[in-house]
């Protein structure tokens, strides 16, 4: 058993069965609907957050974790023998990161670290995967916490959504932009660069988007035969298994892992967003 206990927040989406397998620590941002307030992944399932999310007219708010709960998990780990390293989502999108360095800085342990993917959902996951599995065979903390650094900036993130409804009412694309591509059918292809989504290509109609995504890991991405392909979606298991198969038949890669879009994430992005990450390196 690793003498490192790997503990991240609810936005990298990290899948629980690999979770369990790592023995990573995931704590929830909170989602709140009007006077409702649910846990990220543990008070609401997935399909049912989807479908409240649709039917809503407000979007629901996300709070960051306040830096009680991670100071709370820090003292536990620590009281078990272990030595902390702490890997969040982008410190852009959420105060998350922030809370997590407070809580740190309150215990003043020097062996807690507390870093930051600049990433969003499993591009972020792949990174705390990454750190996990090298704490289950025994590497160093030091030696760790230099290759989650060095990946910060080297996750591609690829995704499409369903309707720039959500990003529009979220306040992340302007309110013309979405008209706009509403009118025309035109379906984004939108990537993150240091901790914030950007336009990376766009296609007319939903049919050619998956192959568009896939297109674009090929040509940024180069031979993935021997790396790991991570694919996620928002309730649309339809759209995820197309592109398995288009990831499969045209990426080749060692390993796919697939994933939830989870709820913090899901209020913004919205049902119906398809999404690949990999290591560019």
């Amino acid at each position: 058993m690793s003498n490192i206990q790997i503990i991240t927040d609810s936005m990298t989406d990290v899948p629980k069965a690999l979770a369990e397998k790592y023995s990573i620590q995931v704590l929830p941002l909170t989602i709140h609907f009007g006077d409702e307030e649910y846990r990220d992944g543990v008070d609401l399932s997935y399909e049912a957050f989807y479908n409240k999310l649709t039917e809503v007219r407000e979007l629901p708010k996300t709070s960051q974790i306040p830096p009680q709960v991670f100071k709370e998990a820090f003292e536990k780990a620590l009281a078990k023998g272990k030595e902390i390293i702490c890997i969040n989502g982008s410190s852009r999108a959420s105060g998350t990161h922030q809370s997590a360095l407070i809580a740190k800085q309150d215990i003043e342990s020097n062996l807690i670290d507390v870093l930051d993917t600049l990433g969003l959902s499993i591009g972020a996951g792949l990174v705390v995967i990454e750190a996990a599995k090298m704490a289950a065979e025994g590497v160093k903390r030091e030696e760790i916490v230099n290759r989650v650094k060095s990946l910060q900036e080297n996750v591609e993130h690829i995704f499409t959504v369903d309707t720039l409804e959500f990003l529009k009412k979220g306040g992340r694309i302007n309110p013309m932009k979405a008209l706009v591509g509403g009118m025309l059918n035109l379906k984004p292809i939108l990537t993150v660069k240091e901790g914030l989504v950007e336009s990376m290509d766009k296609v007319r109609g939903s049919k050619k988007v998956i192959g568009k995504m896939v297109e674009l890991a090929k040509e940024k991405g180069g031979d993935l035969s021997n790396k790991t392909v991570a694919i996620a979606h928002a309730n649309s298991p339809e759209n995820l298994a197309v592109l398995r198969e288009e990831v499969k038949r045209i990426l080749n890669p060692k390993e796919i892992i697939e994933t939830d879009i989870g709820c913090t994430i899901g209020t913004h992005a919205g049902p119906g967003t398809l999404a690949l990450f990999y290591f560019k390196e």
